[in-house]
């Protein structure tokens, strides 16, 4: 059977599902202290990132509260592990301290609570996407990975992430040369001559 003679709608190959993990974040409101706590006497701050577990449940819920204080269960996101993106695991890694990465936002009317609280967005391993997320002015906050997180991210960087080689350092003696006011050097191999009453 020819090309043309395939069927239109048929379905492409199936492609390789991505590495993935599903994990629950928790925030934490917590009171401040000292001058500014006139103005602002909370605050909110990501407390943990954990798998996910069904009995989670699909829904944000509070799991604790105390004179003020509040801890909030966020489920259901999943963390992916992108091969164009390697080289920001790899960075993650070779840091101190791995870690998750959670954009969150504060919502702007009360949803679940008397008052708005903060909503993760999105949870990621790489170092390069919580970058673009803080250039983009977004709130983005950290906690360290456990060691099994790691390792998994690890395996992948190494197996995905190609270290690509150093530039040769140009040569000294290829550097333009410049005068003290920073202009190009005019070089001449020609020999001066003495300055004499015909010269002009």
């Amino acid at each position: 059977m020819s090309a043309s003679d395939a069927a239109p709608d048929a379905a492409p190959p199936a492609t390789a599902t991505r590495p993935s993990i599903d994990v629950a974040v928790l925030m934490r409101r917590e009171r401040l202290h000292g001058p500014s706590s006139h103005w602002m006497p909370w605050r909110w701050v990501l407390d943990d990132v954990v798998r996910d577990e069904p009995g989670f449940g699909t829904e944000p819920r509070l799991l604790h509260e105390h004179e003020g204080e509040q801890r909030w269960l966020h489920p259901g996101y999943k963390v992916e592990l992108f091969r164009d993106d390697a080289e920001g695991y790899h960075l993650n890694v070779s840091a101190p301290a791995p870690c998750w990465f959670v954009l969150w936002r504060m919502e702007e009317e009360p949803g679940l609570a008397a008052e708005p609280i903060p909503r993760p967005v999105v949870v990621s391993l790489s170092y390069n996407e919580a970058g673009r997320w803080l250039d983009a002015q977004e709130t983005v906050e950290q906690v360290p990975a456990p060691p099994e997180v790691v390792e998994w991210m690890s395996d992948f960087a190494q197996e995905h992430y190609v270290i690509e080689p150093k530039r040769r350092k140009r040569p000294e003696s290829f550097k333009p040369l410049l005068d003290r006011f920073g202009n190009a050097a005019r070089i001449t191999t020609e020999k001066k001559r003495g300055g004499g009453p015909g010269d002009v």
